[in-house]
């Protein structure tokens, strides 16, 4: 070795040693906060040297949660990069779905329009006397998470405008296809305290009816379909005309005809949650607005019998006023307090569907059921506020076969034919053919007691019709007395 390159060495070795020894006495001497003051004063002025931008992603913003941030964990996919070694995996609570995220302090590329991005995520320790606790999940938070996302200064423009919202809609669209179905049931308002986030209690939403199993005449099912086809791609449309992005359902007819199956058809089918709102709970037009507003988009809000919760509250209402008017001999021993009567109006409920409020989301679908579509009142029915008009049957040719189909595995069979010349005689509801077919396992035994099971309605449709024609103790079915003279 020449001297010279001997003098290089070993002035590389003695400016070597004296890093390590500034580093050690920096980290075991220096507080911490004038450690890591130092520490990013020298990187920047290493970058002032490089045509590198480094953007950094907190993930919380303050207390609160940072949505840029969970966004680049569900957009980074590390099993898809040939180089990864190492990433994490995680289940959420009430979640199925396993999440694969990029491992701490480890590297990933992404490009874009011929642009290079280098992900980095960076976790620290938090020293015991800085610890918080997170004001969400009530855990106390040891480390500081956050992402370095670096790329070239030219493209500055580029990642603000185009690359992040691209993002933010990728990880959206990732977490739609995770998301496990949930059903939205009120809690107690009393103990909700007029807290938003604890207005509603959920559970997971397991129910498996789809349109393929759902016995329903195919022509309506293919309808109701291009309607929720229609309705998520006219986003751009709904703004446009100055419309809120939501769509009315008004499902009417008998018990059994298969209401509640069609809307957990169409929740599996859009990967909407569904909020189930019970009226009748309800004492405030406040408290409705709120229960809106801490609903999640992507949703379907259920009012089921419509008609019995608005007559519940008239009734209710001027039960309470008439009671107000009659006087009793008697004095009230005890002022005892009443419970007040619901005063959830007829205005501040057609407000929620179609009003201002309406507006408070994206992407809702509202729908009422009833038994009785003739006694609602008019206003709820118009167009912009019911927009599909569905009247759930009894059991046709159409949904028997696929009730036969889902039930006993059958397509064709000899008593087809009787089976669908009794369902033109009298009325049955899917759910009384589906009870039947889960009695018997046969197919043979299982069309014969339901070929019974139409002879005996069809049989009591016709003793009840004569005994409603004949007249009673002079009466005629009028109710007035016959001419006997």
């Amino acid at each position: 070795m020449t001297p010279k390159l001997q003098t290089v060495v070993s002035t590389a070795a003695s400016v070597a040693a004296t890093v390590m020894l500034l580093r050690s006495i920096a980290r075991n001497y220096l507080p911490p906060e004038l450690h890591r003051y130092l520490r990013s004063k020298v990187s920047e002025f290493l970058s002032s040297f490089s045509s590198e931008i480094t953007l950094v992603i907190d993930e919380f913003h303050g207390l609160t949660p940072n949505p840029l941030f969970s966004a680049a964990e569900l957009y980074l996919k590390p099993q898809g990069s040939p180089g990864t070694k190492r990433f994490r995996a995680t289940m959420p609570p009430k979640s199925r779905h396993v999440s694969i995220l990029v491992d701490h302090n480890h590297e990933m590329s992404d490009s874009f329009s011929g642009a290079t991005f280098r992900w980095r995520l960076v976790s620290q320790r938090v020293p015991p006397k800085y610890v918080q606790q997170d004001a969400f999940s009530g855990s106390y938070m040891s480390e500081v998470r956050f992402f370095e996302l670096r790329f070239h200064k030219r493209h500055r423009e580029m990642v603000l405008a185009e690359y992040l919202p691209r993002v933010m809609a990728a990880a959206e669209e990732a977490r739609q296809r995770r998301k496990t179905l949930r059903l939205f049931t009120l809690r107690d308002l009393r103990m909700s305290m007029g807290r938003r986030g604890e207005m509603w209690e959920s559970v997971n939403l397991d129910h498996p009816a789809t349109f393929e199993t759902l016995a329903m005449d195919s022509e309506t099912k293919e309808m109701i379909i291009r309607d929720l086809d229609r309705f998520l791609e006219r986003k751009d449309l709904y703004k446009s005309v100055g419309k809120a992005w939501k769509r009315g359902y008004m499902l009417s007819g008998p018990p059994g005809t298969g209401k509640s199956s069609l809307i957990a058809a169409m929740a599996n089918y859009l990967n909407f949650d569904v909020y189930d709102l019970e009226l009748t709970d309800l004492r405030r037009n406040s408290q409705l607005r709120n229960l809106l507003i801490a609903t999640n988009n992507r949703s379907i809000l259920v009012v089921e019998d419509i008609d019995c919760s608005l007559q519940m509250h008239d009734r209710l209402t001027k039960s309470s006023q008439s009671q107000a008017l009659v006087t009793t001999p008697f004095p009230r021993l005890y002022n005892l307090p009443e419970k007040p009567p619901p005063q959830v109006t007829l205005s501040g409920f057609l407000n929620f569907i179609d009003g201002l409020w309406s507006s408070c989301g994206d992407e809702r679908i509202i729908v009422f059921t009833t038994n009785h579509k003739d006694k609602l009142d008019p206003a709820l029915l118009r167009p912009g506020r019911m927009d599909v008009h569905i009247d759930m049957t009894y059991c046709t040719p159409c949904g028997f076969k696929m009730l036969a189909n889902n039930y006993l595995g059958i397509t064709e069979h000899p008593l087809f034919v009787e089976v669908e010349r009794l369902l033109g005689m009298t009325n049955v509801t899917p759910a009384e053919v589906g009870e039947h077919f889960l009695q018997n396992e046969d197919p043979q035994v299982a069309l014969e007691s339901l070929m019974d099971l139409l002879v005996e309605k069809g049989r009591n449709h016709h003793d009840q019709s004569t005994s409603h024609q004949l007249p009673l103790n002079g009466l005629s079915p009028a109710g007035s007395f016959e001419n006997e003279g």
